[in-house]
């Protein structure tokens, strides 16, 4: 394998991954937002208040992509496995 090749790996690694986990992350984000705004317009300074709805939110969504989420490693994978003849 050479230098290329490895780094061609490593940057189909890492863009499968942003692209896993953006869904689920971007969720929390979004909902610690909002959470934190109204936090800080109402006082309450609750870390509970925060967390627990930010961990729904972010199973919720979870649940909701996973399907593509799989499909998206499965890709990956076969990618990685149908191109190993070639590599080496």
């Amino acid at each position: 394998m050479d230098q290329q090749t490895a780094v061609e790996l490593g940057r189909q690694a890492f863009w499968t991954m942003l692209l896993i986990g953006s869904p689920v992350l971007a969720a929390g984000l979004i909902v610690g937002l909002v959470i934190g705004l109204l936090q800080s317009l109402t006082q309450i300074q609750e870390q509970t208040v925060a967390f627990v709805p930010k961990i729904i939110v972010m199973l919720l969504v979870l649940s909701a992509t996973l399907p593509w989420l799989i499909a998206q490693m499965v890709q990956y994978t076969q990618d990685l496995i149908v191109g190993i003849p070639g590599r080496w």
